[in-house]
Parts: structure tokens; C-alpha cells; sequence
């Protein structure tokens, strides 16, 4: 099968690199591209954009980088969209990976939340989007 993760941040790279050796030792044929870090590529994936680029935390920094984040999801749509995966896994990551999931899904691909957003700290409504 093909595997396209997106995990954001630090947290999100090693609880990645634990499913990708997982699914590299069960998945003989396994062909996973991510947008992780280094763990995730010692553990057999294809890292397409490291999540130190893309990790911006705190409002202001945020509110600085809106133009690169935009791009950022331009380009992550366009590499699951070449790519073609059997499936697309999101590691935590909400303001991103929200995104991703709902392009994703339109798009036809199946779409599952390995690690899930923190649900209890938002509001109620988000429960039904990761839903």
C-alpha cells in the first residue's frame, strides 16, 4: 500500500516513526511519503518536507507566515494528489491537518487520524470534523 503522513512537530515525528516501522514491518510493499522529520525517515519513509519548516507556534508567528502556511498546504495537496495514496494518515496538527483532511477526503481519499487533536480543549463542533 501507499502511506502519505503528515505530522507537524516534534511529538508528531516520533509517534509517526512508530507507525511507519509498523507498517514497513507488516507492509512488505509499503511506500510511505510524509511530511515529518528524521525519525520518521529512519524509519522507512520518504520525507517530503521537514516539520521544522512548518512547525509556527503562537499567534504572531502564525499571523507572520500566513502566505508560507498557505503555500505549505498548496504543495502538501499537490504531493498527495501525485502521489496517490491508498491512504492518508494525520498526526495531531489541527490547524494544518484539518485542511488536509477535508481536501483529502473530497478528493476520494480514505483519511484517518492516527493521533487525534486534543478535542477537549476546543470547542464541541470540532468533535464532529475529526468525526
Amino acid at each position: 500500500m501507499r502511506y502519505f503522513i503528515v505530522a507537524g512537530e516534534q511529538s508528531g515525528d516520533l509517534h509517526g516513526s512508530n507507525l511507519v516501522r509498523e507498517l514497513v514491518k507488516c507492509d512488505s510493499q509499503a511506500e510511505v511519503k510524509c511530511w515529518g522529520g528524521d525519525l520518521m525517515e529512519s524509519a522507512g519513509a520518504e520525507v517530503l518536507m521537514h516539520y521544522q519548516r512548518t512547525a509556527f507556534m503562537g499567534f504572531v508567528e502564525v499571523a507572520r507566515n500566513l502566505g508560507t502556511i498557505r503555500n505549505f498546504l498548496v504543495l502538501c495537496k499537490e504531493q498527495i494528489t501525485r502521489f496517490n495514496p491508498d491512504v492518508v494518515i494525520l498526526i495531531d496538527y489541527p490547524g494544518f491537518n484539518f485542511r488536509i483532511a477535508e481536501f483529502a477526503k473530497k478528493s476520494g481519499f480514505r483519511v484517518f487520524y492516527y493521533i487525534s487533536p486534543k478535542l477537549w480543549a476546543w470547542k464541541e463542533g470540532r468533535v464532529e470534523k475529526v468525526r
